[in-house]
């Protein structure tokens, strides 16, 4: 493994510096090792090693030509590949891809990383093959990565080490069933080279005057398809309508407060299947699989892009399903001063419910 490492950052690096220098940008490697963190008592018997694994990292410096950059402390953004061998046969190995930010604190040596990508994961859950594999239900996953590291660059000329924690996150929100899911805890050492021989200087324009904008509306509209843990019971479309205000409260946030419609028909499904498999449950089928919530909410801007993160209760509750409360978490990117496209991760608590995909206006 380590020999591999060593290659895959030489060859790298070898082709970026044969060719013409690209300017504000660096490499880095890291190396994991850590263990599976036991959120849910149904993957007891699924943590049996300690996984590990890399993650390659490209990396764009920001200098301040932008105002958001000045603002945020001049972050990196850039793409991510990740390898995890997760020490079990049943689960396999995972693949990811992301895109990331880096942010910076302590006179720019601590490093916070986020990325979101798309994983793959070599053996889901199969009923005849596979089936004590409840983690992952289908072989392409959601992945999200966080990674706290201190960082010391140039070093020896171009090269710099790091090293710290990482939390490395793989599931399908319920696409399909079964979706456990699976959290990994890792200490992570690596090496960064920058492609450049010196940095550019940084940019320092802005002024803290105060920003101020008027309540705006929001109209909503997410869709997507996901499966009740009953495994088996289908793969189902879903749809969300919300309506809600935000109030801008500098150039880097907004508080929002508004609604939520959901239509959800494998919701409509587990509740014929309950009143017909379990008598106990007490429900008679003509129960209503309709929900309606009230949410209040943050949004984070980052240039063109944003971080929602929301907080609802259901005010219309007819059929109990994990809780009256939920959560959404996403990611937004504007088109203009009015349109934006959304793709979020709706949940009870630590148990995801849907991955939604929405496109909105601003009003």
């Amino acid at each position: 493994m380590k020999k591999l490492l060593f290659c895959i950052f030489c060859v790298s690096v070898s082709l970026l510096y044969s060719q013409k220098k690209l300017t504000d940008s660096y490499f880095d490697l890291n190396y994991f090792h850590g263990t599976i963190a036991n959120h849910n008592d149904d993957i007891l018997h699924l943590i049996q090693g300690h996984p590990s694994g890399f993650i390659l990292s490209w990396n764009k410096k920001t200098f301040g030509n932008e105002d958001w950059e000045q603002r945020y402390g001049y972050p990196d953004y850039g793409v991510s590949f990740a390898y995890q061998d997760l020490k079990n046969e049943v689960l396999g190995n995972n693949f990811a891809v992301y895109a990331h930010y880096n942010f910076y604190f302590l006179k720019r040596h601590l490093v916070f990383r986020i990325g979101q990508g798309i994983g793959y994961t070599t053996n889901p859950y199969d009923k005849e093959t596979n089936y004590r594999n409840n983690a992952f239900g289908t072989h392409f996953l959601s992945s999200t990565y966080v990674m706290l590291n201190y960082k010391k660059e140039r070093l020896f000329k171009n090269f710099g080490v790091q090293a710290g924690l990482s939390l490395v996150h793989y599931s399908n929100a319920n696409i399909k069933a079964p979706n456990a899911s699976i959290n990994t805890i890792a200490f992570n050492v690596g090496m960064t080279y920058n492609l450049d021989d010196e940095d550019q200087e940084y940019i320092h324009t802005i002024t803290k005057e105060k920003f101020t904008q008027p309540i705006k509306y929001n109209l909503v509209f997410r869709s997507g398809i996901n499966e009740s843990d009953v495994v088996g019971s289908g793969q189902y479309p879903f749809y969300i309508l919300s309506a809600y205000a935000d109030k801008r409260l500098s150039h880097k946030s907004a508080v929002q407060l508004g609604v939520d419609a959901f239509f959800s028909m494998f919701l409509k499904e587990l509740i014929y299947y309950q009143s017909v498999s379990f008598p106990e449950e007490n429900v008679s089928g003509d129960e209503d699989y309709k929900r309606v919530g009230l949410f209040a909410g943050h949004e984070l801007f980052i240039n063109r892009f944003s971080i929602i993160t929301q907080l609802g209760y259901y005010i219309y509750y007819p059929f109990d399903f994990e809780g009256r409360t939920y959560f959404r978490i996403g990611l937004k990117r504007y088109f203009g001063d009015k349109w934006f496209g959304a793709i979020s991760l709706k949940s009870h608590g630590a148990k995801a419910e849907a991955v939604e995909f929405g496109v909105g206006i601003r009003l």
